[in-house]
């Protein structure tokens, strides 16, 4: 990947009223892109390594994928229009008739719970990270609060 992208990585997952807060970012920045409850959990699920009863729609892309002999290379958040983030899925596949790429486009949602199912990373365009809001802070003080409660709980228990 050129020096126009970064690669970030999921640095929580945060209930909201309408969705959850996935924050993304490196340890100098952070970011937000807000996603429905059932990608949220799905993003949390696969971040817990939960095993699910039944597959979930993503669970089933990625079967596709294999069943097809598909390879998910890379996912690239590439653009940002007043708070809707856009991705790219670069898929790869080789066979006998040769080496084919395929970029897809899709919602940063779903692109990052494939992404992390197949332990393959996650970029943002440089023009992106360079125009969101830096929200570290914000998630230090959620993980500190969610700790703090945590310890609470865990000491009323004792």
């Amino acid at each position: 990947m050129s020096s126009e992208a970064i690669e970030v990585s999921v640095r929580g997952v945060m209930p909201t009223a309408n969705g959850c807060a996935v924050f993304l970012g490196t340890p100098d920045k952070t970011f937000v892109i807000y996603v429905d409850h059932s990608v949220g959990n799905a993003i949390q699920m696969t971040l817990d390594g939960v095993k699910k009863e039944r597959p979930l729609t993503h669970d089933l892309i990625g079967q596709v994928f294999v069943g097809l002999g598909v390879e998910l290379d890379q996912v690239l958040i590439n653009a940002v229009d007043e708070g809707t983030f856009f991705a790219r899925i670069l898929l790869r596949m080789e066979n006998e008739l040769g080496r084919k790429i395929i970029e897809l486009d899709a919602r940063p949602s779903d692109s990052m719970v494939l992404a992390l199912q197949h332990q393959r990373p996650i970029y943002t365009a440089r023009s992106v990270f360079d125009q969101v809001e830096d929200m570290s802070e914000i998630l230090e003080r959620v993980l500190r609060q969610k700790e703090e409660e945590s310890s609470e709980q865990n000491d009323g228990a004792s």
